[in-house]
């Protein structure tokens, strides 16, 4: 029974520990600015704003998914920095 309650303690360490990284991520932003469209979205893939400046879909999509790349960049650097999945990885035993 002490086995469960402390994985049960473990798997809230985690959960917190992944709303935190998630928190972090959504808290700061990347503007990317392409063919006169303008995309600001979250570390965590959320798009705040999207001025389009009456562009074609095309030049709105190439920037939002330009956008999204820049965005995984920094949210990997930033999870790297807080310790990202290593620290998971080694609560679940991982190596």
């Amino acid at each position: 029974m002490f086995d469960k309650l402390q994985q049960l303690k473990e798997l809230k360490k985690m959960r917190d520990e992944a709303m935190s990284m998630q928190k972090a991520l959504d808290a700061e932003t990347v503007e990317v600015d392409k063919r006169g469209v303008k995309v600001k979205i979250t570390l965590a893939q959320r798009i705040v704003t999207i001025d389009s400046n009456d562009n074609p879909d095309g030049d709105i999509a190439e920037a939002v998914n330009e956008a999204i790349k820049e965005s995984q960049k920094e949210a990997a650097k930033k999870m790297q920095q807080m310790g990202g999945f290593d620290s998971l990885k080694g609560m679940l035993g991982g190596s």
